[in-house]
């Protein structure tokens, strides 16, 4: 069976949270065999790859535009995805689920991963949040089979559409790679389990400028605030989060992968997401895998994921927030055992598959 992939900018290290899941999920899928290829956004790719652990690789061009880029590569994905004849179109996200009915046009299946209501981030105006519902609903609508990441979006998906049928199937996180890299430790001037680390890409509903305000009101003790991350396209609020962060002597290392970030989340005292939108956060999840302490904001999706109750704040409550840091300096390290078997990428490409042979 031939799946074509869409709605990512692609894999392997290109920042994001679609991106990380499709980056772990469609190499298990291939191992089950099926023949898969990811569609990329050109502008994005640093390699010269044509696969990636058994998974094609095709790079289209698109104009990097926030507003549009992923409509029209999704509109050349479908079409390359026909002259491939392909039996599947697996269409990731709400804007790029604006054209699955296309697909089902040209007689291909579609399976749609429901990733999260992207219409509710900050950086959107009201042109791109009507497209982007739109997307959803035509997802929602035309799909096949449609993916939710969480039952709050499971949820949300039989109130808005009547759609009854989903597959609730959680984002994974692979083993922890623990793992120590002093050089790059010293050159970022920090030192092991001295530092709190904020991972996530540099736009306003992470809510890192929250963040760095609350940890520069509580009593450090020589402990460090680094942020791993950036972002895609420069604007007003990246350009002051990053100013602010300079300001308060925040270690930025920009986007991070492999032993740079496997060392970070190693040796890191807890991990912090001060987040007022998410799907289900994969970012939150790796921190669990590597035992940590972690600091939440109380929205749905981190509440799904099911924290003790120490380990949330009220979203958007600065100063909740930096009590909760304070406490955390204050304490003891201490490693926190979290039940991690609904995230098994295994399990989940196992549950994939069964979804794909039902087509």
């Amino acid at each position: 069976m031939k799946i074509v992939v869409t709605g990512t900018r692609g894999i392997p290290n290109i920042m994001g949270g679609v991106e990380t899941h499709c980056e772990e999920l469609f190499p298990r899928v291939v191992e089950r065999g099926f023949d898969v290829t990811v569609v990329r956004r050109k502008s994005y790719v640093r390699d010269t790859l044509t696969s990636y652990k058994g998974v094609k690789l095709l790079d289209v061009e698109t104009p990097r535009k926030k507003s549009f880029e992923a409509i029209i590569h999704t509109f050349r994905a479908i079409r390359k995805a026909k002259q491939l004849h392909a039996d599947v179109v697996h269409i990731h996200a709400i804007g790029p689920a604006l054209l699955v009915p296309f697909a089902r046009m040209l007689g291909m299946k579609v399976v749609f991963t429901h990733h999260g209501p992207d219409y509710d981030r900050d950086k959107w105006g009201l042109a791109a949040k009507t497209m982007l519902k739109l997307g959803e609903r035509m997802g929602a609508t035309f799909a096949n089979e449609v993916i939710v990441i969480s039952e709050v979006i499971n949820r949300l998906l039989i109130k808005k559409y009547n759609r009854r049928d989903c597959h609730l199937i959680y984002n994974g996180v692979p083993e922890p790679d623990v793992c120590d890299y002093p050089e790059y430790f010293e050159e970022l001037g920090i030192e092991k389990g001295r530092y709190v680390l904020g991972m996530c890409r540099f736009v306003p509903e992470k809510n890192l400028h929250h963040l760095v305000e609350a940890f520069s009101r509580i009593e450090a003790k020589g402990c460090k605030l680094v942020l791993a991350g950036d972002t895609d396209f420069e604007d007003d609020y990246s350009r002051s989060l990053k100013r602010m962060a300079k300001e308060h002597g925040v270690v930025l290392t920009g986007f991070v992968k492999g032993r740079k970030l496997h060392s970070l989340l190693t040796n890191t005292r807890c991990f912090v997401l001060p987040s007022s939108h998410e799907g289900l956060p994969i970012a939150l999840l790796e921190a669990m895998s590597y035992r940590l302490p972690v600091i939440v904001s109380d929205i749905p999706a981190n509440l799904e994921v099911g924290l003790d109750k120490e380990a949330y704040f009220p979203v958007g409550d600065v100063e909740a927030l930096k009590n909760k840091l304070q406490q955390n300096i204050d304490a003891d390290y201490h490693s926190v055992d979290y039940d991690m078997s609904k995230y098994d990428w295994e399990v989940i490409a196992d549950q994939v598959a069964a979804i794909y042979r039902s087509l």
